[in-house]
Parts: structure tokens; sequence; C-alpha cells
């Protein structure tokens, strides 16, 4: 039964290689918590076409939306559309019983060049929250929604938006007699996808670096398991590591200057070390006889979490990121594996055995106390946004995979949902630095 227990867990990572085919993502909003009733009028336009290159206010509608802590209402349930704040009247929007209120416009002011600005208000206190102008060209113009909405759900809750960044994650299709693995980036919503790598030979494990501009990930092209750091915006790559036996589970210190391995000899002992991006000098950190797995990085450097089966069951462990003693971190339940640490330093998320149920945890770090928030049956590969209030997780929705987001106090869930297939480990960026 050990052994058992030991295949499954080291090989948690291939068995979610299993074919799945590449699909648009679709949100779907599952939240529990009552949402708060917003209106964003659509935004004025001033420009040479009959219309503006992008639905700005459609933009900022649906982030505030799929947030799950915001009710828009309806285009047709607005008393008034104005597109200025001394337009606004508090009372026909007291009476459709909003609480807030955005208005905004689109100025085109050259060829490819336009200003977007916008006004944030307190429907019952009657006051202008904040308001923004905004550049733009046609090509930037949706990540400036993006940043619009992120300034007023910031505004709103206290909480810093997170519909600027991305996602990474791996996809899979069939294609011939194989299949064809792609690791692909889109914005935070699933639009503006594109392909960072493609290959026939499996990818897997893929991890940002902390300026975002860069991805590691694990290939196995012919037929060996390498470390590959990739630049997004030119497409280069380089190899960092692909010694003997395995090679895995990759993760950027927060510096951004080394990664936390896992390797493996011919022998396959599974442990970890820490690797000097520049110099590929490694150092070796767990040296037991058991499995060790999954490393991540403690914000401020100091620490690497990890997974262990040296008590006898996954378990995560943290060990000096310069060396030491490694400590035990997760008691409860006989199952806590894959830990990513929250970005402010406050919470462990890991994969926990609930009852016969795979499901996402979240533990805070400081009185130890875990907290299921996912519900699926085989949930897995979870990590943290940047603003540390929301996760995304892979999970499993019949024949096909699906990728959910929950907030990290489990109220509040939506699905990403493929059409066609699955989609698989994926990671939130940091935030984009403008």
């Amino acid at each position: 039964m050990m052994v058992l227990k030991k295949l499954r867990f080291a090989l948690l990572g291939l068995l979610s290689l299993a074919p799945f085919a590449a699909a648009e993502l679709v949100i779907d909003v599952q939240g529990v918590a009552q949402p708060t009733p917003v209106a964003i009028v659509p935004f004025g336009w001033e420009g040479s076409g009959p219309e503006m290159p992008l639905d700005v206010a459609g933009v900022i509608n649906s982030d505030l939306r799929r947030s799950g802590r915001f009710a828009p209402i309806s285009e047709e349930d607005m008393l008034q559309k104005p597109t200025s704040g001394s337009d606004v009247d508090f009372d026909d929007w007291g009476y459709v019983g909003v609480e807030a209120v955005v208005v905004g416009s689109v100025t085109q002011t050259g060829d490819n060049a336009y200003n977007l600005q916008f006004q944030l208000f307190d429907v019952f206190g009657r006051r202008q929250l904040v308001g923004y102008r905004m550049p733009a060209s046609r090509g930037t113009m949706r990540a400036a929604a993006h940043r619009l909405a992120d300034m007023i759900y910031e505004k709103l809750t206290g909480i810093k938006g997170v519909f600027g960044t991305k996602v990474a994650y791996v996809t899979a299709k069939q294609q011939g007699q194989g299949r064809l693995y792609s690791l692909i980036v889109s914005d935070q919503d699933g639009a503006n996808e594109y392909t960072i790598m493609e290959s026939t030979d499996p990818i897997m494990s893929p991890a940002w670096s902390p300026d975002s501009r860069q991805l590691a990930y694990v290939s196995f092209e012919n037929n060996k398991a390498s470390i590959f750091v990739q630049t997004l915006r030119t497409g280069n790559r380089f190899k960092v590591s692909s010694k003997p036996g395995i090679n895995g589970a990759p993760a950027f210190s927060p510096d951004g200057r080394q990664l936390v391995l896992t390797l493996g000899g011919v022998d396959g002992n599974l442990d970890i070390y820490t690797l000097d991006i520049n110099s590929r000098q490694s150092k070796r950190l767990t040296t037991h006889r058991a499995i060790d797995t999954e490393g991540a990085w403690s914000p401020d450097g100091r620490y690497i979490y990890f997974t262990s089966d040296r008590a006898g069951g996954p378990q995560v462990y943290r060990v000096p990121a310069v060396g030491g003693s490694p400590e035990r971190i997760t008691f409860e339940g006989s199952y806590n594996a894959r830990p990513r640490l929250s970005p402010d330093g406050k919470r462990l998320a890991v994969v926990h055995n609930d009852q016969g149920n795979f499901r996402i945890a979240v533990m805070g770090l400081e009185k130890r106390d875990l907290l299921v928030v996912s519900a699926g049956r085989q949930d897995e590969s979870p990590s943290f946004a940047p603003n540390s209030d929301i996760l995304i997780y892979a999970t499993r929705q019949g024949q096909n995979g699906v990728l959910e987001t929950v907030s990290a106090d489990g109220l509040i869930r939506q699905k990403m949902a493929s059409g066609q297939g699955d989609v698989r480990e994926p990671v939130w960026s940091p935030f984009p630095r403008y």
C-alpha cells in the first residue's frame, strides 16, 4: 500500500497529462456571497468612426461581474446614461438600487491614439470616489480597460484588483496518432490567449518569473525531462537543467535569480535543490530517502516549502533556503501536497484529501487553521492571484477538464470551462509592471 501511495504522489503531475484538447475559456460565476449592485454606464465616444474600437464599459462590466462581488445592472434598467459626472442624477440611481455608478468616455486623439477616462461615484454618499484618464492605442485598449476595472475594484473593496494580470496553463489535443501539447498564456478572463510553446512531447509545471517576463517549465523533448526558461516577448528560451534522471517542478525565487527544482538521479530518489540561473550551480537542500518534491518559495525568500512522504504520507514541510533541517508544516489529514504560498506570505494552499476527495485547502500560517475551499473530487494545481485573495486551480467535470477560481475564504467560486476538452496546471502571473 505504501508503494502505491508513493507512486501516486510522485506521478501526480504526470497523471494530469491524460488526453485533453485546447479550447477558449468560458467563465461562469458560481459565487455564494451577496454581490453589490452597481451600474457601469456605456461609455461615450468621440472619434472618426461610428463606434469605438472596444466596448470599454463592457470589459469593466464583465470584470466586475466575474469577480462575484458585484452585480452590474442591465442597460435596460438604467434610468439615465450619462457620460460625465456632471450629468449623474443620484436620485435616479438610488431609485434603481445601485450603490455605485461608473461613467466615462473614449476620445480619439490621433490615428491610433485614444484617451480613456472614467469617474466612479458613491450613490448614497452622493460623491465621486475616483476619476482617471489613461492613454491607449487599439492594441492596448483592452489592457487599459482592465486597469480601469482594477482601480474601481480596489476603491470599492480595498483589495487590489487582478483584472490586468494573466494566467498560463497547459493544453493538449489529439494530433494523428499522438498529441500536441501547448503552453498558453491568456488574460485572466481567458481573452487574448496565445501559444508560448508547442511540442509533441509533454509540457508540465509552468512557473512565472517575478517580473512576469519569463516562464519556466518542464519539457520531455527527446524523451528526457528538462527544465527551460523562456522569455515571453521574444520567444527565446534556454535550458537550465537536464541532469540524468528526473528534472521537475521549477519555481522562481522572489528575486528571480534562482529556481527551486526537484531532481532525482537514475535511482529515482527525489530531492529539493536550488539552482542559480546564471551560473547553473545547484545546491541540495534535502537528503532524505523519501520523496521530496514540489518546492515553492516563501515570498521573503527565506524558506522553501515542499511536499514529502517521509512521515508515511504526503505532507508539507519547509526548509531554510540557505540549507538546514526541514520542519513539518501540515498535520491535519493524511494527504497535503502541492504547497503554494500567497504573495502576502499569510496563507498556504495545498491539495488536501477531504474524505476521499482531493480538494484545494487554504491554511493560515499563523494559526495553522486549514479551510477546504473547493468542492470537486479531483482538484489540483492551486495558484494564488497576486493580491492573495483568489486562487486558480484545475479540476474535472465529467470527461472535461476545467479551471476554477475561488476566493481564499471559499465564498466565491468561478468556473473557467473549456468547450471542447481539458486544460491543466494553471499558474497566475504576478502584477504587471507598467
